[in-house]
């Protein structure tokens, strides 16, 4: 079986037992609560397994606060310790115990002021089941053994997948899959600099930044992580995602809209990752018609796509790319202020290459996407000459069926997509070539002959039909001989339905 998010191991009977707790309680409520609980055992066991050390140390003084801040571990007081909050478990007041936890935990850490949830005392909580939760946390996640193979950020992100999945249509706009985030991290390979994600969402962008930057031996020092989030609650989960993982990063004071509040102005960056909201109407793009941004365009009131786009182009370094996710709509859109932004953008050399990927990859939203890259400088970034030239990539065919509605793209599919990406930028040893129905390096006359419409399939035109080598008669008669079988089922089938409906009375 091909190992997909929802398949990775002991995750799935985790998330089993944690189900349990949702009883009435909405999907995107008791994510904060199984996050929240998940959050103070990390902090916790990082803290006991130091608190261990400290002891059987002769001069040390485990109840020292400075020596575990100088390891970066949080000072977790004695009331907030797992030992005291599993010992609580089965106390009908077990809810204000965390949220009291909660309260001290935030008050030793600056960094963590007013984020983490503290609503466990509720009414509606049910208290027992909210201890057989706490009861089932047994494993370890945050000592070091656990932290080198990241189980908590596994789970973390299992977790955060399945909520997304929970949630259904209209929720899930704090997750964005992890194989699109992988796939516009491998493209990109923000190797050092400055990361910003303008709708940071929980943060997903910058947790597989920070990957790619530790499988390839590097260290995330060198990556220095911005990012804004309007929605208050994926902000406060962003910060959790981040602190847990030991990422440093700024994502301001509070959750703020970046159109309207820009928490990092004057800020340029080497790398832009997003996934904005997709095709958003209320944006208020009407108190903000001469906005400096807008140098190739002021954007339509009615959708804030090509807001994004231009955000984030006046972000971008002298030599800063930029990958983001769209919807299709807005490789073709005809709206004229919209096309007028996509000509500007086309004629100025800063659009890079156009992927297109298959459906039913998001849990919000069935429609299909596709990414977006943005260079400043194609010249100094790569180094194959490709001035005056898009790469067009067709990934609508790749992908697997990952559960009964969503796709996901195997990592054979990423190696596709990237190869093809980075051959045609100079970045890969291997001569870039055109494969048809799949890649195409378009010059920018044929953009404009084709009216600056950026839909990959207008380029790299059809794959080659693989011969067939079934002789004709052959095929007719496997063709036929099946579906035989298939009317003769089919006939079954309808005489035990009308059998069956017979028997309570109904006759057709």
């Amino acid at each position: 079986m091909a190992k997909t998010t929802a398949n990775i191991g002991f995750e799935e009977k985790l998330w089993g037992m944690a189900d349990k707790l949702r009883g009435s309680m909405d999907a995107s409520e008791y994510k904060h609560v199984v996050l929240g609980l998940l959050f103070l055992k990390y902090v916790s066991d990082a803290f006991e397994e130091k608190h261990k050390q400290l002891q059987a140390e002769e001069l040390a003084d485990e109840e020292d606060k400075d020596e575990y801040l100088a390891e970066n571990i949080f000072w977790v007081p004695k009331e907030t310790r797992w030992t005291y909050i599993k010992e609580s478990a089965k106390k009908p007041e077990i809810g204000q115990i965390i949220d009291e936890a909660m309260i001290a935990i935030e008050k030793e850490n600056d960094s963590l002021r007013g984020v983490l949830p503290k609503n466990y005392a509720r009414p509606e909580l049910d208290k027992t089941r909210l201890g057989e939760t706490i009861d089932m946390f047994s494993f370890q996640v945050g000592d070091k053994e656990s932290q080198s193979k990241d189980v908590l950020g596994r789970v973390y992100e299992y977790f955060l997948a399945k909520f997304a999945s929970a949630e259904g249509k209209g929720g899930g706009e704090f997750y964005t899959p992890q194989s699109i985030v992988k796939l516009l991290v491998e493209m990109i390979e923000p190797y050092e600099g400055r990361v910003y994600d303008p709708c940071c969402g929980s943060g997903g962008m910058f947790v597989q930044s920070e990957k790619f930057v530790e499988e390839r031996s590097g260290s995330i020092e060198d990556l220095s992580v911005y990012g804004q989030e309007s929605n208050p609650t994926t902000w406060k989960l962003c910060k959790m995602n981040l602190a847990i993982r030991g990422i440093d990063g700024d994502i301001g004071e509070y959750n703020a809209d970046s159109f309207h509040n820009d928490l990092h102005q004057g800020l340029k960056v080497d790398f832009i990752l997003a996934n904005p909201p997709f095709n958003i109407s209320d944006w208020g793009g009407e108190k903000l018609t001469e906005d400096l941004r807008w140098k190739y365009g002021t954007p339509p009131k009615g959708n804030a796509n090509y807001a994004w786009i231009q955000h984030m182009v006046s972000k971008l370094a002298p030599t800063g790319t930029a990958g983001f996710v769209l919807a299709n709509g807005s490789m073709s859109t005809s709206t004229t202020s919209e096309l007028e932004i996509r000509k500007n953008l086309v004629e100025e050399d800063l659009v890079e290459c156009i992927v297109t990927l298959p459906g039913q990859l998001f849990y919000s939203t069935q429609i299909p996407v596709s990414l977006w890259f943005i260079t400043r400088n194609k010249e100094k970034n790569g180094k194959r000459e490709r001035k005056n030239e898009i790469l067009f990539i067709d990934g609508r065919k790749l992908g697997f069926m990952a559960d009964r509605v969503h796709k996901e793209l195997a990592q054979e599919d990423i190696d596709q997509i990237t190869s093809a990406y980075h051959t045609w930028r100079g970045t890969k040893e291997e001569p870039y070539e055109d494969v048809a129905g799949f890649c195409k390096a378009a010059k920018i006359e044929e953009v404009r002959e084709h009216e600056y419409i950026l839909t990959p399939g207008r380029y790299v035109g059809l794959a080659e039909a693989e011969e067939d080598a079934e002789p004709f008669e052959d095929k007719m008669e496997r063709i036929t001989t099946d579906l035989s079988e298939q009317f003769a089922k089919s006939k079954k089938l309808e005489d035990e339905i009308r059998q069956s409906l017979r028997g309570i009375g109904y006759e057709i």
